[in-house]
């Protein structure tokens, strides 16, 4: 409560999720438990890259080259390709 450098509403993060609010009726596929928890992830995937000022496209196509090649049993493996990493290619970076 003391910390300056936090909201006191949440309209932002309300702003984030309005474009998947008013299209819900769109994605049939959410109508089960696994693809709500895919819809969830993909959308927090792409929020994330937002809001670390990636171009969510780009930084998901960067995902979708880079993760099949991954040695996904080295524990900091993943930590490279996650949005706030200093190793994301500077392609990925928006331009706004």
């Amino acid at each position: 409560m003391l910390d300056g450098r936090l909201e006191i509403s949440n309209n932002r993060s309300e702003r984030s999720i309005k474009p998947f609010v008013i299209g819900r009726k769109n994605w049939l596929f959410a109508n089960t438990p696994r693809g709500a928890q895919a819809s969830a992830t993909i959308y927090s995937i792409v929020e994330t890259a937002k809001e670390n000022g990636l171009n969510p496209f780009r930084y998901l196509t960067y995902l979708f080259e880079t993760l099949p090649n991954m040695d996904i049993t080295d524990p900091t493996a993943l930590d490279q390709v996650l949005p706030w990493s200093e190793s994301i290619p500077a392609v990925c970076r928006s331009s706004n």
